[in-house]
């Protein structure tokens, strides 16, 4: 492992922005270190695209300080973005060019000499899934081949770190599920940061969400509720015979036991508790039929509205 495996490859501290006497963002913070993939969320408004705009050197904040690979920003602007790759909602694309040739060019003007830009271009066509369209002209492509090509350009000179904004908008439900398979494999050399308003598509590929509401953070942490320090969970179990409730309530950790219909009970265990296994062996000894067990998890869209309201 390198050192820019090991260190943060992007940190932001107090970020804020404001426009007239409108803040945008205010006190934003962030890490993120290689394989890590960052759902960033918000509803319109929230701050989003002002706060990408800011990571990636596009936007100067009034105040805080960003880092991409421990490179100040504000201080060595070319160096810290030639540590990145963003595709922008828009995707800076011309139309009138062949998808190899529009891929060279961005290599080149990321410093990258003749030799090394077909290298690199070869690389991102193959790592995109471009390669039977690498002749076509882009404004020929259908719009899932376009954000693969704009997803190319931002990955055409290695980046660690990758930052995408809304990169399956306008896509049918196929396109979305390739785009969606390629940004969880380029997640494996990369840190990714993804900004969308699809819920399900964060859900699958991200594993830490950070929830911006009226420019402030209300949300920074795993995706799965299990995953933050100190959390609990919710366990859902389904009995054919079931005992009172009492039986259930005395298993370790379990703080409360609301019975559902059907045999089904769910049961809110504590931090640093799992009853699963005495369960299922109670269960066995004593014939309650057991024919469900899972943990409940609420769905992102539910933890989104509720933060967001």
């Amino acid at each position: 492992m390198t050192d820019l495996d090991a260190e943060i490859l992007v940190s932001a501290q107090g970020l804020s922005r404001r426009f007239g006497p409108h803040q945008a963002v205010q006190g934003l913070n962030l890490e993120l270190r290689r394989g890590e993939v960052l759902g960033l969320l918000g509803p319109n408004g929230a701050g989003k695209t002002t706060s990408l705009r800011m990571l990636t050197g596009i936007l100067a904040p009034h105040s805080g300080q960003v880092r991409i690979g421990g490179i100040d920003m504000a201080r060595a602007p070319e160096r810290a973005r030639a540590l990145l790759g963003y595709l922008p909602e828009q995707p800076p694309l011309h139309p009138e060019l062949g998808v190899r040739e529009y891929l060279r060019f961005c290599a080149r003007l990321h410093g990258l000499t003749a030799a090394q830009a077909d290298e690199a271009v070869g690389r991102a066509i193959a790592a995109c899934g471009l390669e039977d369209v690498s002749r076509q002209t882009i404004g020929s492509l259908s719009k899932g081949y376009q954000q693969r090509t704009g997803i190319a350009q931002a990955i055409v000179h290695r980046p660690p770190l990758i930052i995408l904004d809304e990169p399956t908008v306008g896509l049918d439900p196929n396109q979305m599920r390739q785009i969606r398979a390629l940004i969880m494999n380029l997640a494996q050399d990369h840190a990714i940061i993804l900004s969308s308003h699809i819920l399900s598509e964060v859900q699958a590929v991200c594993q830490r969400v950070l929830i911006l509401a009226g420019g402030r953070t209300v949300h920074d942490g795993p995706l799965r509720p299990q995953d933050r320090p100190g959390a609990g969970f919710k366990l859902l179990i389904g009995l054919r015979q079931p005992p009172a409730l009492e039986a259930l309530a005395g298993f370790s950790g379990v703080q409360e036991v609301d019975e559902l219909e059907g045999g089904q009970f769910r049961l809110d265990i504590a931090a640093g508790h799992d009853p699963r296994e005495s369960l299922v062996l109670q269960a066995a000894a004593l014939g309650w039929g057991l024919y469900e067990m899972h943990q409940e998890r609420p769905e992102l869209e539910q933890i989104f509205a509720e933060l967001t309201a």
